[in-house]
């Protein structure tokens, strides 16, 4: 997905709110995004997507909360009722987007899961099966370590 992909996505997605949001609002909410997950674009990748879109729209809704705080009022109940709405959205997906954080390490990461835990190195003795001679030193040996791709 590129960038006017997701922005036109975002837009589609908040539905009415788009009469209260403005393009540059849209573009700084991917950025914001970008910055929160820590990858690029164009993506490709169903969860980098969903979570990219997520982040964008956690940002649209806080400018929405921004503009709404300077009209509260006690006296205006629906206005009070959206601020707190906001706050509860947001705060709601920030929660999920570290609890998916923790869940998904390798994701955030950048890097496989098979790297995430370490290397272990084998001790590098070997023996001919048949005749049980010390084979170690022989230049065919070498160190195996792991886990890699093919494990």
């Amino acid at each position: 997905m590129t960038r006017d992909e997701l922005i036109m996505k975002l837009q589609q997605e908040v539905k009415g709110l788009t009469s209260y949001l403005a393009t540059p609002d849209y573009e700084n909410a991917v950025d914001d995004a970008l910055r929160d997950t820590g990858w690029s674009l164009p993506n490709s990748t169903v969860f980098k997507i969903q979570w990219m879109k997520d982040r964008a729209k956690r940002h649209l809704f806080f400018y929405l909360q921004t503009e709404s705080a300077h009209k509260f009022k006690f006296e205006q109940i629906n206005l009070q009722q959206r601020f707190q709405h906001y706050t509860i959205l947001i705060k709601t997906m920030d929660e999920d987007f570290e609890k998916a954080k923790l869940e998904n390490v390798h994701e955030f990461a950048g890097v496989d899961s098979f790297k995430i835990f370490g290397t272990q190195v084998e001790p590098g003795f070997a023996y001919e099966p048949e005749t049980g001679r010390d084979v170690t030193y022989d230049d065919d040996q070498e160190v195996l370590f792991g886990p890699n791709e093919n494990d």
